[in-house]
């Protein structure tokens, strides 16, 4: 979301002849469509370079990549907020930015967190982005927001001034105030920011909900695993490009698991493996793991016990998000990003 007054204009543009709804056909193609999406920054920064991405309807999207990867700018062209250099976007089947007045009403968005009024309460905060859209009913305006706060956890906290708020509470006032009408599609930038690991397993699960009653949601975190948990597709970016993206399930697959050996006997074990042709030997504890050799795994535990270690498991672990992430960009994740 931006800030409250530019949400109101926003707002209070919708409607006119863009209003109309997109052409069947565009809204089969994907809720967001890319084609040679690019931006470059005054100074020659190229912060994205021919972006083609295409978000499934009803998906939850996970949107990857380290610090400076783009991942935010493509955001903020996505949502009209700065023009593109040269490509295209659609959302919800139509142009933007220059569609945004249809469509943004369609559009629940929390981006680079919550702008809020300190001195207002939680509640009044929800009230004012409310007020804010034309096409919602002041008649029944109280009981969308008492709706909304008790979606996102914040009932008890609704008289509260903002300002007195955790960045998590900020987080979750966010997304209460997205939330607040029925939306096709709902873009999330590290909605999990400041919560507990109690306050992202609920979000995990309202994100669950909401894909289950036809939003399509998009987002962006660098918490690999959460992706993992909550996402049906993902995308990664690096350095400003697209390197893959599909269902969740299918790039994982297209990693290779780690080859995983307990043993009270880890320096020994260690050894053994590399003269069996396992790479990337770490020992860690009782654990020693390594990326599976081309030869047949009984033959490594067979070499392993006539060693002597002592072996209390053996097994091939399945790919992660992580893994394959390293795999495909050949560096590791920034957990800052």
């Amino acid at each position: 979301m931006g800030e409250p007054s530019a949400m109101e204009r926003d707002a209070g543009e919708a409607g006119g002849a863009e209003g109309r709804a997109p052409a069947p056909g565009r809204a089969r193609e994907g809720v967001i469509v890319t084609r040679g999406l690019t931006k470059r920054y005054r100074g020659g920064q190229l912060a994205v370079d021919g972006l083609d991405l295409t978000v499934p309807a009803g998906s939850v999207f996970g949107f990857l990549g380290p610090n400076g990867s783009g991942k935010t700018t493509t955001i903020r062209m996505l949502m009209g907020l700065i023009e593109p250099t040269r490509g295209t976007a659609r959302v919800l089947g139509r142009p933007m930015p220059r569609a945004a007045r249809a469509v943004l009403p369609q559009v629940g968005a929390l981006i680079e967190g919550p702008a809020l009024y300190g001195f207002l309460s939680g509640r009044d905060n929800l009230l004012r982005y409310d007020a804010a859209d034309p096409t919602a009913d002041p008649r029944t305006r109280r009981l969308r927001v008492a709706a909304a706060l008790d979606r996102v956890g914040l009932t008890a906290a609704a008289s509260k001034k903002a300002k007195a708020y955790s960045l998590g509470m900020k987080q979750r006032l966010g997304l209460a105030a997205a939330l607040l009408q029925p939306r096709r599609l709902l873009v999330l930038d590290e909605p999990t920011n400041g919560l507990d690991p109690q306050g992202m397993r609920e979000i995990r699960t309202l994100i669950r909900e909401l894909a289950a009653d036809g939003t399509t949601v998009f987002l962006s975190s660098h918490l690999l695993d959460e992706i993992e948990q909550v996402c049906t597709h993902a995308a990664v970016m690096a350095r400003g490009r697209l390197v893959v993206q599909g269902a969740v399930a299918d790039l994982a697959a297209g990693a290779r698991g780690r080859l995983v050996v307990t043993t009270p006997d880890p320096a020994e074990a260690a050894r053994v493996l590399k003269e069996q042709g396992v790479a990337d030997v770490t020992a860690d504890g009782d654990r020693v793991t390594g990326e599976p050799p081309a030869r047949d795994l009984a033959e490594v535990n067979a070499a392993l016990v006539t060693s002597g270690v002592r072996v209390r498991g053996l097994t091939v672990e399945r790919a992660s998000l992580e893994d394959a992430f390293v795999a495909l960009t050949g560096e590791g994740f920034d957990v800052a990003g």
